[in-house]
């Protein structure tokens, strides 16, 4: 199980009672929030979805869940921000109405909001993406081989 503490800007490798790894991470600089299009990073149950990126190199940067090397993304994204580097860890909510579907007629959805656990270059020592779970690039490797599609994930 992982839990994810937006106060402390920590995330937790559980396994029963006790921590197995600890990591720093930076979350959204909007705040926490689950609706779509808010770009606040969700609050509740959750669960491993998919993961992506196993075996590649650890500069791999994802576009829209699709590998590129950094030679690639200079040419074809120059302007690209926030970069998704490493691995992913893709969350699906698990609480309907709160991080899953909808709540009265607005998107919720974790999944559907491509909500990630993922590497970047960037500064994690402050609440600083666009939603998601930021961590270190060896970290997140690291984290990436511990974890299993289905893993429960709690963010508080």
């Amino acid at each position: 199980m992982i839990l994810i503490s937006i106060e402390r800007q920590k995330l937790y490798l559980i396994d029963g009672e006790n921590i197995i790894k600890q990591y720093e991470i930076s979350t959204s600089k909007f705040g926490v929030g689950n609706e779509k299009d808010s770009f606040k990073t969700p609050t509740g149950i959750h669960r491993v979805y998919k993961k992506i990126g196993e075996g590649l190199p650890e500069n791999t940067v994802f576009v829209e869940r699709i590998p590129y090397t950094p030679e690639e993304v200079k040419i074809k994204f120059p302007d690209l921000q926030d970069r998704i580097i490493a691995r992913v860890i893709w969350l699906e909510g698990c609480e309907e109405g709160i991080n899953k579907g909808m709540n009265h007629g607005v998107v919720v959805d974790t999944k559907e909001r491509y909500i990630y656990i993922h590497g970047t270059d960037g500064d994690i020592s402050k609440p600083l993406s666009h939603g998601c779970i930021r961590m270190r690039i060896k970290d997140i490797v690291e984290l990436f081989d511990l974890v299993h599609e289905g893993d429960l994930v709690v963010i508080f």
